[in-house]
C-alpha cells in the first residue's frame, strides 16, 4: 500500500508520516523491525528515571507512552477496517502519563512489551486487505485511513526515538 496522501489524515499527523522514509507500509514495518530492536537493546537501565528537564517524561514514561499510543493507533485501525460506524475519541497523552505507574517497571520490561506490541501491530497491518487499508474513520474529530494509521504508528516511534537519542541518551 503506498504512502498516504494529505487527504488521508489530519495535518497534525504529517510530521509522523514524514518520519517514515519508505513508500510502502509493509516494507516500512519490516525495515523498522531491526531499527526498533537495536534501539531498545541499547537503552541503559541507569537512564530509566532520567528526564532531560523539569516536567519532562522519564525514559520509562516515554517508553510507556510509545506503547500506549501504538495500542491506540492500532485499535483505531482495526475499528475502521472492520467498518464500525461510531467515531472514536481522542486521548490526552499527558493524562495517560500521570496515571501510568511505571515506578516498578524496568526498562527491560517496557522494551519487551513494546516489542510484543509492535509484532502484533505488524501482523495486524499485514492482515488488512487493500480495501481495508483505504477505509477511513473518525478519531479525535478527524478523518484518517487505516493505511495512514500504519504510517503514524511507525513515524510516532521514530519521532520519539530521535528525541530520546538527542535529549536522553
Amino acid at each position: 500500500m503506498p504512502r498516504p496522501t494529505s487527504n488521508d489524515y489530519a495535518s497534525f499527523y504529517h510530521n509522523y508520516i514524514m518520519q517514515v522514509s519508505e513508500d510502502d507500509l509493509q516494507t516500512a514495518f519490516q525495515n523498522q523491525s531491526a531499527v526498533l530492536e537495536s534501539f531498545l537493546q541499547n537503552l541503559p537501565e541507569a537512564k530509566a528515571d532520567y528526564a532531560y528537564a523539569e516536567g519532562k517524561w522519564t525514559v520509562k514514561q516515554l517508553l510507556q507512552h510509545i506503547i500506549d499510543a501504538e495500542r491506540i493507533f492500532t485499535h483505531r485501525a482495526l475499528w475502521f477496517a472492520r467498518q464500525s460506524p461510531a467515531p472514536l475519541s481522542g486521548f490526552d497523552e499527558n493524562e495517560y502519563a500521570v496515571v501510568a505507574d511505571v515506578s516498578k517497571r524496568t526498562i527491560q520490561s517496557l522494551c519487551d512489551e513494546l516489542k510484543a506490541v509492535r509484532k502484533s501491530s505488524e501482523h495486524l497491518f499485514k492482515s488488512f486487505s487493500a480495501k481495508e487499508l483505504v477505509t477511513s474513520g473518525i478519531a479525535n474529530n478527524n478523518s484518517i485511513t487505516v493505511n495512514a494509521l500504519g504510517f503514524v504508528t511507525l513515524g510516532h516511534f521514530l519521532h520519539h526515538k530521535k528525541i530520546m537519542e538527542e535529549r536522553y541518551l
